[in-house]
């Protein structure tokens, strides 16, 4: 039996789990997904005033090749949806936040996708960008997501505010099945897919 000790889990930690202070923005971005909970989220930041103008982004995981429909909370918010973005944008809807503050996205179909036609999209329909977005994500795809769309905003000041989902959290991943796949398996990915634009990168 092999060990993984209090460093080594810390270490994991602490790279995939992102969080910053919440102060006010002019967008929150909200990458695509077919579950409510970080939407719900961002929808109570609205109403506590942090931004006016939400950004839902996602049409369907590139993986699956369609949208195969909400994986949680269709009870609450139905099931007729043609892509992630629209799900989002309903349950943004069902938690007071007006169509007005809400600019769906519904092109992309993995997190690079979401930032880039985010980007895309403010430049086309706002012409121009924020100085400061706060990012609502799932807590283990914190980094990535931060990742991603601080790449592709350079010159935007993102904060990550994660919510966490069936109890993957930052103290108690690394004691169930679930959360280490969910973890671990973001922590494979960030590699992967670092590697594969390799090209787009600059390195210092």
């Amino acid at each position: 039996m092999y060990h993984l000790d209090k460093k080594e889990i810390r270490d994991i930690t602490n790279y995939i789990f992102l969080e910053n202070a919440l102060a006010p923005a002019d967008v929150i971005f909200i990458p695509g997904c077919a579950r409510p909970e970080h939407t719900e989220e961002a929808a109570r930041l609205y109403q506590e005033g942090y931004a006016t103008l939400l950004i839902p982004s996602g049409r369907y995981a590139k993986a699956a090749g369609c949208f195969q429909g909400v994986a949680k909370g269709a009870e609450r918010y139905g099931t007729d949806f043609a892509c992630e973005a629209d799900f989002l944008a309903e349950v943004l809807r069902q938690n007071g936040v007006p169509d007005e503050a809400v600019l769906p996205e519904r092109e992309a179909t993995y997190t690079l996708e979401n930032a880039e036609k985010t980007r895309e999209l403010l430049l086309r329909e706002r012409g121009g960008l924020p100085r400061r977005a706060i990012l609502c994500c799932k807590a283990h795809h914190a980094r990535r997501a931060h990742f991603y769309y601080s790449l592709v905003f350079p010159e935007v000041e993102i904060l990550v505010h994660p919510t966490a989902i069936d109890g993957i959290t930052r103290e108690g991943w690394h004691r169930t099945a679930a959360g280490r796949r969910a973890v671990l398996g973001e922590l494979s990915r960030m590699g992967e897919q670092i590697l594969m634009m390799e090209g787009r990168i600059e390195y210092e």
